[in-house]
Formats: C-alpha cells, sequence, structure tokens
C-alpha cells in the first residue's frame, strides 16, 4: 500500500483551516514548527482529564502513575534514537540543550587557546552559547565553511581541526538549506583528534533515522515540536560516562541527593539536569509523537518528502527567475530562493493572502546568509502532511507575487 497523504492530512486539524476568508490554508512552514496530529493533542488531553500529578515527589496513586507515565515517555526517546533512558535529558528545547552542554561540559573543560568549531551553517543557538563560554574560558570559536552548492567544505573542516580542537558542533541538517552533512565522517575525524562532538539534531529527526550508538556521537540535542510534537520539550542526548563527569546546569528541587547549608550534592544523571517541576504533560505529548511517526514509518515519511522536494526543486529550477540556495543532493526536504530582486518579505506577505504559510527573513542563521551574500530568503519547508497540490498551491502563488511586484 502507498503513502496515504490524504490520510494522513486528515489526522491534522490545522490543515483544514481557511484564511483570508476562503483560501485554503497551505502549510510551509514544518521548519519552523510542526502540525500536531490528533493523537498528540489527544494523548495530553487524555493525561491531564484522568492522571494528571507532579513526578517524581509523590506517594499517592497519581503521583505514581504520572510518573511512571512520564518515565515511559522517556523511553520512548531514547528507543527512538537508540539511546539509552539514563542519557536522555528533557530540556525546554534544543536551544537550552545546547546551552547546558557548552555552560556544564564546556566549563569544566575548556581553558584559554582551546578552540570550539561550528560551520557556517549553523542556526544561532549552536553559534551563541559557544562563544558565550568562549568568552568565560579563554577558548574561541572558529567556523568552518561553506561551499556555494550548501555543501560543507570538508577540505577546510579538515585544515581547522586539530589539537587544540575540543569540541565540534555542527548541525546535522541546515534548518536553511536542507543540506545533510556528512557527520559519520565529522564525528570520525574529530574523536581521533581526542575532540568531542555535539550534533544539533533538530531538522534531522523529522526527516531521517538518527541512531546516536550507530553514529557514536558523543551528544545531541532536538526539540519535539519539529517532530510533530508539542512546544517546550526538548531533548538532550549525551554518553553517560559525560553526562555524570559535569556538573548541574540549573539547581533546585529533585535534581539534588542532599542539601544543607554546609553544600548539596547531586543525583545521577538524567536528573541532575532536569531542576524543578519538569514539562510533564509536554513530555506526554512527545510520547505520543513518537508512536505516530514510528505508525506511519520515518523512512515512509522520508520518501514522501524527497518526492515533493524533487518536484518543487524541479518546478522552481524551470523559472529563469527563481535563484534556489543549497543545490547539494544531500539535502532534505527544506528550500530556501529568491524571487527576481524582489525582497524575501514582499513575497512572503504576497503568498501569505494566497493561503501560503511559509518563512522568510534569516532564519536564525544571519552569518549563513551574509556567506550566500543575500539579506533573507523565502523558506518553504515540507512535512509528512503535505503533497503536491501544495506544491502547487506556492507555484500559483508565485505567479500573484510576479504580477503585483512586476
Amino acid at each position: 500500500m502507498g503513502y496515504d497523504v490524504t490520510a494522513i492530512r486528515a489526522q491534522f486539524p490545522t490543515l483544514e483551516r481557511k484564511v483570508y476568508g476562503d483560501k485554503p490554508l497551505i502549510f510551509l512552514d514544518s521548519a519552523a514548527s510542526a502540525q500536531k496530529p490528533r493523537a498528540v493533542t489527544d494523548a495530553m488531553t487524555h493525561f491531564m482529564d484522568t492522571t494528571y500529578s507532579n513526578v517524581h515527589r509523590g506517594i499517592h496513586a497519581l503521583s505514581q502513575e504520572a510518573t511512571d507515565a512520564f518515565e515511559a515517555a522517556r523511553g520512548k526517546v531514547a528507543a527512538f534514537m537508540n539511546a539509552d533512558e539514563r542519557e536522555v535529558v528533557f530540556t525546554k528545547n534544543t536551544t537550552e540543550a545546547i546551552n547546558l552542554v557548552a555552560q556544564s561540559w564546556g566549563r569544566k573543560n575548556l581553558r584559554p587557546g582551546d578552540e570550539i568549531l561550528v560551520t557556517e551553517l549553523e542556526h544561532h543557538a549552536n553559534i551563541v552559547p559557544w562563544q558565550l563560554i568562549a568568552e568565560a574560558t579563554g577558548a574561541r570559536v572558529r567556523a568552518v565553511a561553506v561551499l556555494d552548492d550548501g555543501a560543507l567544505d570538508m577540505d577546510d573542516f579538515h585544515a581547522k581541526l586539530g589539537p587544540a580542537t575540543k569540541m565540534v558542533a555542527v548541525a546535522y541538517v541546515s534548518n536553511v538549506l536542507g543540506t545533510v552533512l556528512p557527520v559519520q565522517d565529522i564525528i570520525s575525524a574529530a574523536h581521533a583528534q581526542g575532540a568531542l562532538v555535539l550534533l544539533d539534531a533538530s531538522q534531522a529527526v523529522t526527516h531521517k533515522r538518527v541512531d546516536v550508538k550507530a553514529l557514536n556521537v558523543d551528544f545531541l540535542a532536538w526539540t519535539g515540536h519539529k517532530l510533530y510534537g508539542p512546544t517546550g520539550i526538548g531533548v538532550l542526548f549525551g554518553k553517560f560516562d559525560l553526562l555524570d563527569a559535569m556538573p548541574p546546569f540549573l539547581g533546585g528541587g529533585d535534581m539534588i541527593d542532599t542539601v544543607s547549608f554546609d553544600g548539596s550534592t547531586f543525583r545521577e544523571p538524567p536528573y541532575r539536569f532536569e531542576a524543578g517541576t519538569p514539562a510533564i504533560v509536554e513530555a506526554i505529548g512527545l510520547g505520543a509523537a513518537i508512536d505516530w511517526v514510528e505508525a506511519v514509518g520515518i523512512e515512509n515519511i522520508a520518501a514522501h518528502e524527497a518526492d515533493l522536494l524533487e518536484y518543487a526543486m524541479t518546478e522552481l529550477s524551470g523559472a529563469n527567475d527563481v535563484t534556489i540556495f543549497g543545490t547539494t543532493p544531500t539535502k532534505v526536504s527544506v528550500l530556501a530562493f529568491l524571487l527576481g530582486e524582489h525582497h524575501a518579505h514582499d513575497v512572503g506577505t504576497i503568498l501569505d493572502r494566497t493561503g501560503v504559510a511559509l518563512r522568510v527573513g534569516q532564519h536564525c542563521a544571519e552569518p549563513l546568509h551574509t556567506r550566500l551574500g543575500v539579506h533573507s530568503t523565502v523558506r518553504a519547508s515540507f512535512a509528512a502532511y503535505n503533497s503536491r497540490e501544495d506544491v502547487d498551491g506556492l507555484l500559483a502563488g508565485l505567479s500573484v507575487c510576479r504580477e503585483l511586484l512586476g
């Protein structure tokens, strides 16, 4: 049986909406945040209606049941990326996960003269935390160049990787160009130099199977809301021996072992890094999102999205007034472009009025846009629920842009 996108779409109530009166919604902004299937919202509502309580602290029935459900969600996350449960730290989002590693591991291990290697492809969330910890420790941040087609310049990577490199922090997939980085080669080369590797996998987990053991990656961060789950819940994977050697990131309740005015001791990971009441309902929603993705099949979703990307790339490439950024064949269904000399915001505003929802601007990747020589881009991103008709709607909207902008 083939991929039934009509049946998939029927599970996402928001996609039934019309905007500006009678315009069917064409949602092409999933790289920013994906829509949620009913299975996710139903699971969260059911938990709040029947089981809600705080976790880990109570002896009453509701607290025990809530704790079991919360930890079951952690188990689903661990299985999803082939990790051990004690290596799964719940965070607020990817940004917090990366800051956790930068502030906890970085503050303990970085020294003056040490280097942190990032790339020109990075989201600000994988640049600014390293700049902050570098300023605090005397380390420095270096950026690996990007080639004109959006691929990483591996010659530049190997040239900049060296004995001074202590951390290589790179995107698995570019949030602007969709470029899939050769992370296995990056990890192997970094480890050969004695450096650790953190992967920002926010744009990867939605499009491909991510196996932390097969990758042998040290840290990996992602967020639930891009994987059809709720906001407010993110994931940090860390090898247990690394997490166990790291001091707490935040202090408070539930992360402690003992507390006195002479000092405090702390729990083992992951709880050492989960101070205070966690995002309980959001974790339940993330678990339900993973169930939904696994039921559809991440490989099936990826194949469907690849078809949409090829169709959109072919159609847009045939237009002499469209410039596509990121043409390397190793990419997922994220498509950045410009229409002639028109400002991305003008194009995005007109597309919005035709019912097409997508992202314009720098997409929290200003250094990449500087490298590309443009101020901003239009970004369309395709997900499990998009169809070729959505691509056609984008193309029709661009025709309206041409008519209005000249």
